[in-house]
């Protein structure tokens, strides 16, 4: 009997990780683990998945996400039923800054939800995927993390240690099997943005129709994730990955300066400047610098 691939889901009951959790089923089963800290969302999801794939085989673990002890025992019993070929790190909470600037606990809190706990929860499976020399290791960040801006600032420092850690990670797996990908989705339309739509990458307000960004469904945001994951994607490492059309709408809002120039160069506009981009020149200088290293 072939053996099943195991996935490993932690925050399983995001809307973009349900979506992913519904693809990666739809097709060959797999062995799939959901964590979560809420047992009865994580059941229903759990039974979705059941009904949509009979064959798969799901299981559902509770767990606290912010002690350090709680996050080792649960990576520990997961591991321990064997190899794992992938993980996907999905969870978080979009702070209020505003909370946070006044309240000390609050401010700790989504520090931990948003920064430490998706760092001890990536640091105890790569323990593990260190041993076995395998596996592929996923997560969900945020171009929030790329720029400290006031409206979203200890969101963004948390984000931003996850950037930082990852890219660590990549550079300590380098040369092993072991993948690590750092997944930045653009706008999407989950309950939480939903419930946040003025604070969408730290804006101060829903940008989407002044910008003209389409936002995107969670299950669209899923296929790419999928896809970043899968064994076709093998040669994608050691990179910052901004999902579908986040970094155009990173340069559209000026949200992320460092993706303003790249949506100028796609959409043919002008730089949030207003300086018309010269391709033809700007392509000759860049060809120069490939020369000269």
């Amino acid at each position: 009997m072939k053996i099943k691939k195991r996935i490993v889901i932690v925050g399983a009951t995001s809307a973009i990780a349900t979506h992913c959790a519904r693809l990666w089923v739809q097709g060959i089963p797999v062995d799939l683990t959901l964590v979560g800290r809420d047992i009865a969302r994580l059941e229903r999801v759990a039974a979705d998945l059941r009904t949509r794939s009979p064959e798969t085989d799901v299981h559902v673990l509770q767990s606290d996400f912010v002690e350090p002890r709680a996050i080792q025992s649960t990576v520990s019993k997961i591991v321990d039923a064997g190899v794992i070929d992938i993980v996907l790190i999905a969870h978080g909470s979009l702070s209020d800054q505003g909370t946070c600037q006044t309240d000390l606990i609050a401010c700790k809190q989504e520090l931990e939800v948003n920064g430490i706990s998706p760092v001890l929860f990536a640091e105890a499976f790569a323990e593990h995927m260190a041993i076995a020399d395998h596996g592929t290791l996923a997560v969900i960040g945020s171009v929030a993390g790329d720029r400290g801006r006031k409206s979203n600032y200890v969101y963004g420092a948390a984000k931003g240690m996850v950037t930082r850690y990852v890219q660590g990670l990549q550079h300590r797996f380098a040369g092993s099997r072991v993948k690590v990908v750092l997944i930045k989705p653009g706008p999407t339309d989950t309950p939480l943005a939903q419930a946040n739509a003025e604070l969408w990458l730290g804006h101060g307000k829903d940008f989407r129709d002044e910008a003209g960004v389409e936002v995107l469904a969670p299950v669209e945001q899923g296929n790419a994730l999928v896809f970043l994951c899968s064994d076709a994607a093998s040669g994608v490492a050691g990179h910052c990955m901004i999902v579908d059309r986040a970094e155009s709408a990173a340069g559209n809002t000026s949200a992320h300066e460092g993706s303003i120039m790249g949506t100028a160069m796609m959409l043919g506009r002008p730089t949030a400047a207003g300086v018309e981009i010269d391709m033809e020149a700007l392509m000759a200088e860049y060809a120069a610098q490939q020369a000269q290293e």
